[in-house]
């Protein structure tokens, strides 16, 4: 049994300890707002907070977690930062089919939690792994300047 702290609270889980992050969240304990995309930590699509830290849960084994918490996008809502992207998010109408969002918002909110007033290099800088093939890049953008009091 692997215990960790997920979006406030205690799991236990009977898993592997090589087996994904991003697996132990959607297959055994349910919560599938996080998202696979290329399984190689390379398009943003299964981005977590540990510790507050965006990090890709495809390729992070559960055994790597420790005694950090794990936030995924059902909760991320409940921190300041998060609240604020969500709400720009809206503002702003963002989301176009929606698939990669959920990482994006973790990566952004990650983001404001660290520089609440970033530079458009240190948003280039955050939002570098996240890949949209919609291509709402601008709207993220301009969600981010909005969530930081920018807009």
């Amino acid at each position: 049994m692997i215990t960790f702290t997920l979006n406030g609270s205690a799991v236990s889980v009977d898993a592997p300890g090589d087996m994904p992050l991003l697996w132990v969240v959607r297959d055994l304990l349910g919560l599938t707002g996080t998202k696979f995309g290329c399984g190689m930590a390379l398009c943003g699509a299964c981005t977590v907070h540990l510790d507050g830290e965006a990090v890709r849960s495809c390729t992070l084994p559960v055994s790597a977690i420790g005694t950090r918490a794990v936030t995924t996008i059902e909760a991320v809502g409940g921190t300041p930062a998060g609240r604020k992207i969500q709400d720009a998010w809206i503002a702003l109408d963002v989301v176009q089919c929606g698939y990669c969002q959920p990482g994006q918002v973790m990566s952004a909110a990650a983001l404001l939690t660290v520089k609440p007033r970033p530079t458009d290099a240190d948003i280039d800088a955050a939002m570098a792994g996240n890949i949209c093939r919609c291509g709402t890049y601008p709207r993220i953008r301009a969600a981010i300047k909005h969530a930081a009091g920018e807009a």
